[in-house]
């Protein structure tokens, strides 16, 4: 009976596992990101002080990254002089999937700079970016192409994201291209507006590797992922967290001062749940 009951439980266990994971409100494993792109697995501290790009007078050239191209069927036409540009729009951002990969002016991406894509800006370009939603803005270097999904404006390296504070995935942004003009004139220093928690989880929670489990968008989610694994890995409970930095929701277990330790945990709970557990380490 005890046996019976346990398999049970169980089976409870694990559909109340995937009505969470699969429901909505939750993405597994590595979070948000799973088989897309996002963060590194090692985020290296105080990003969120990361100077602006400085924005300089640099050749622009008329074929090369800004010749005319096609993606999916739609013809873009770089600009080669040197113009301002205004927009209003969506941002978004690109992380590990790309770091270290060629931008389309043949340099290379790092996901730690302040970088960005655009589809027509001159590349090499500089652009200030700001967020209406919390009054941050930044400078910089624009040296990719994209994004090439409806109504986005522009794609922030990782770095940029999270000083603008839009790491959460997509937000309204207003873009505005710095001319050589203004460059020769002197373009002022972004105004600095409260670091009010935008910085990830990992730049918070205490040294070592953790073990994320599961990512919420609200928090009931998170709370009865919490519960569930309170029940089913009880031998976890002590470790059990939720960090919560406005946007996500993210169940952690840990730290571990080395990283064999996590990755044993890890393998011991896949045993009891199918959950795709993600190390993270924490500076």
């Amino acid at each position: 009976m005890v046996g019976a009951g346990r398999s049970r439980r169980a089976v409870v266990a694990l559909g109340l596992l995937a009505a969470l994971l699969l429901g909505g409100c939750a993405s597994r494993g590595p979070a948000e990101w799973s088989g897309r792109d996002g963060p590194a697995a090692e985020i290296p501290p105080g990003l969120e002080r990361t100077p602006d790009a400085v924005p300089r007078i640099e050749p622009l050239r008329v074929g090369g990254p800004n010749k005319p191209y096609e993606i999916r069927g739609v013809r873009y036409v770089p600009m080669t002089e040197d113009r301002p540009l205004r927009e209003r729009g969506l941002a978004s951002w690109y992380g590990r999937k790309f770091h270290g990969r060629p931008t389309s002016n043949g340099e290379t991406y790092d996901m730690f700079a302040m970088t960005a894509a655009h589809k027509t800006m001159p590349l090499p370009s500089y652009a200030r970016v700001r967020n209406p939603a919390n009054g941050r803005e930044i400078i910089v270097r624009v040296n990719d192409r994209g994004p090439f999904h409806p109504g986005r404006v522009i794609d922030l390296s990782y770095t940029a994201a999270l000083k603008l504070g839009v790491l959460g995935g997509v937000a309204p942004v207003e873009v505005e291209r710095i001319t050589h003009d203004e460059i020769r004139a002197g373009v002022r220093p972004t105004p600095s507006a409260p670091f009010d928690g935008g910085v990830p989880d990992a730049a918070t929670a205490s040294s070592g590797y953790w073990l994320q489990l599961g990512a919420f968008r609200d928090r009931e989610g998170a709370q009865q992922l919490q519960r569930l694994l309170q029940q089913e890995t009880p031998w976890l409970a002590d470790q059990l967290t939720l960090q919560d930095d406005g946007q996500w929701v993210r169940v952690r277990v840990g730290p571990w001062a080395q990283r064999r330790d996590a990755e044993t945990t890890a393998a011991r709970l896949a045993d009891a749940l199918p959950l795709d557990a993600l190390v993270v380490f924490v500076p």
